[in-house]
């Protein structure tokens, strides 16, 4: 289920709640425990710009991470090494860059961001490089499977991986932490452990509070 509804064209979170492993930025990432896992094959060109601007809620041209999986690794990045907690940067293969327009030479700045610049443009940067996330079956079995039954539908075997969170606000936590940031953003779809939530069979939060004036912008 989870692996058909990232394949669509939907801004869509996944949560994996283990209430024993408190996930929090640290000098090692830990990545796909609370997260939001988005397309990012070339059929959505600007998944990029709508995670920034209808679920981070901060400047679009912001770069997103990838998790890939490790037996395929090479296939998209110039790296063949474990990389389970996105330390490690390295370029696009040549094989996915897009060859770039002499007609774009003009352009500067934000215009010059969005020019893709490969066949997976949501986390490749202006210089062809990205932060990679490899997962591993051993360790990471769900995120695996997930990853895997996604390149089954797709011919992809990448996707964002991103916290779990507004622009300023503390990673989610709990359960209620997922939903509540889930109806607060433009997020189609939640997945907590084996529940599918679709956002237009949900009922508007109660008393709410002005949540975009709680957190201070980074």
């Amino acid at each position: 289920m989870a692996s058909r509804i990232v394949s669509q064209d939907v801004a869509t979170a996944a949560l994996s709640y283990r209430s024993t492993a408190r996930l929090v930025e640290t000098s090692r990432r830990v990545m796909a425990g609370q997260d939001a896992v988005i397309a990012i094959t070339s059929g959505v060109k600007d998944m990029q710009s709508v995670m920034n601007l209808k679920i981070k809620y901060r400047e679009s041209f912001r770069p997103f991470a990838p998790s890939v999986l490790r037996e395929k690794v090479s296939e998209y990045f110039q790296m063949d090494c474990n990389s389970p907690y996105m330390l490690l940067v390295a370029p696009v293969v040549e094989k996915r860059r897009l060859p770039f327009d002499p007609k774009h030479e003009a352009l500067w700045g934000i215009d010059l961001l969005n020019i893709p610049r490969s066949d997976v443009p949501a986390i490749t940067h202006i210089d062809y490089s990205a932060r990679v996330q490899t997962v591993h079956e051993d360790t990471n079995a769900r995120y695996h499977h997930l990853l895997s039954a996604f390149e089954r539908k797709t011919g992809c075997a990448v996707l964002v991986n991103t916290s779990f969170n507004v622009r300023g606000e503390p990673i989610v936590c709990t359960p209620e932490d997922a939903y509540r940031c889930f109806m607060r953003t433009e997020m189609d779809v939640l997945v907590l452990e084996n529940f599918v939530l679709l956002k237009e069979d949900q009922k508007p939060l109660e008393n709410d509070s002005d949540w975009k004036s709680e957190f201070a912008l980074d």
